[in-house]
């Protein structure tokens, strides 16, 4: 899941997940794929204030997936300098 602002004037971003995605381990493994996926993905974002929720498939689905998904997202919430 994502929370978008864009603002134009810094990017900062958050990661959540909570105890429902499993144990410490498995949380931060999430938050872990979620923060390598904004990474990658940084270049395409407007400046603004990001939050991306983890849910328990980010644990299962392949990387690529993730990614289709996020790009997706951009799209769909104009939030992209290319929209995705």
């Amino acid at each position: 899941m994502l929370f978008a602002v864009p603002d134009g004037r810094s990017c900062k971003v958050g990661f959540v997940a909570s105890k429902k995605i499993g144990n410490a381990v498995k949380r931060a493994r999430a938050k872990r794929r979620l923060r390598a996926l904004f990474v990658k993905m940084a270049p395409v974002l407007k400046k603004g204030e990001y939050i991306l929720v983890a849910k328990p498939p980010v644990l299962d689905t392949p990387f690529n997936e993730l990614e289709k998904s996020f790009r997706r997202a951009i799209k769909r919430l104009s939030i992209g300098y290319k929209n995705g």
